[in-house]
């Protein structure tokens, strides 16, 4: 159970014990879109659909998709041809929709409208015979999407120390993209150090960070600086969730750990903590978070008081390939 605030969050003079819940947390619309995909695909076409990749990065998500009839899959040479198989919220390359092309597989693409944004801003780019440096994390889904939308114009930036190895054809023609899911600090640290060699550096159109990403990392942020600890709900796997523990910490957290629910709490974690701060990355359902808080109820902790720092109204459509034949059922019905 949950009591609203607004900012800045205010402890409660008459208990030693708070728990501050940060607004928003939890599934964004590009998440919430491919779950429902899955879901829809598997009420439509039936069992087994198969999904290349986690669908999200949460494990209890995955789980429950798995329970449903669904197949998750490293690569489509696991998918037998004619399947249908559904591409992840992280966005797949041009060489994975070519190699489903020659299986015969009916593909559903349920990559994220914000990481399809960044693939455009890729192709636009490289068909002005840019040099793209992309910021994000080596062996990401997602990462791998983008690149592969122009392999010979994208090199990948880590952090700001790989910046001095970058080797570029012309420095006044130089743009940078970024993952979606990284921490806002630490990639305009990032931009900083690459515009600091190139300073005719080309900025994206908008920004690369979803809004989702950026809004959990400000709430974080909101909830930090008196917490003794902050749990963050979320798989190990999942790169909004780890950068939401980073961001506590640098935002004053004593302490903050990540966990994929209440079960994975140490209990020695709450020794003389007075105020613990809860929130979850935008791959987690809000019955973890749920679980989190009864966990802390539990053990004397008083009901969560949520921080609101930004409202979320989005909604994203479903696939259009999805839609078609949703429709097209519903008629034959």
């Amino acid at each position: 159970m949950t009591t609203d605030l607004g900012l800045p969050p205010v402890l409660d003079p008459e208990t030693a014990k708070n728990v501050l819940l940060a607004a928003p947390r939890g599934y964004c619309a590009g998440v919430d879109r491919a779950v429902i995909t899955v879901e829809k695909a598997l009420d439509l076409y039936g069992s087994p659909v198969y999904v290349r990749k986690q669908i999200v990065h949460n494990k209890h998500v995955v789980a429950n998709l798995e329970s449903r009839g669904a197949i998750f899959v490293e690569e489509l040479d696991e998918v037998p041809e004619g399947q249908t198989v559904v591409f992840s919220a992280h966005g797949v390359s041009p060489a994975v929709h070519a190699q489903a092309a020659d299986r015969s597989l009916k593909t559903i693409d349920a990559t994220c409208p914000l990481v399809t944004k960044v693939h455009h801003e890729a192709r636009r780019f490289a068909s002005d015979d840019y040099d793209i440096l992309l910021i994000g994390h080596e062996g990401h889904e997602e990462v791998e999407g983008t690149a592969g939308e122009a392999p010979e114009h994208i090199q990948l930036v880590q952090s700001p120390a790989d910046v001095a190895g970058i080797v570029v054809r012309d420095p006044a023609r130089v743009a940078w993209l970024s993952q979606t899911t990284l921490s806002v600090d630490e990639t305009l640290e990032t931009v900083a150090a690459i515009r600091e060699r190139f300073p005719l550096l080309l900025d994206p159109p908008s920004d690369d960070i979803c809004y989702a990403t950026q809004n959990r990392q400000l709430a974080v942020k909101e909830i930090s600086p008196d917490a003794d600890l902050v749990i963050v709900v979320g798989s190990r796997n999942s790169s909004n969730s780890v950068r939401l523990v980073e961001v506590a910490l640098e935002a004053g957290a004593k302490a903050s750990y990540l966990v994929d629910d209440h079960t994975e709490i140490d209990e020695a974690w709450l020794d003389g903590v007075d105020t613990v701060s809860v929130t979850s990355g935008a791959s987690v359902p809000e019955d973890l978070v749920e679980g989190v808080l009864a966990f802390l109820s539990e053990r004397g902790y008083p009901d969560a008081r949520a921080v609101h720092s930004a409202e979320e109204s989005l909604i994203f459509a479903l696939p259009p390939e999805l839609r078609r034949d949703i429709r097209a059922a519903r008629d034959k019905g």
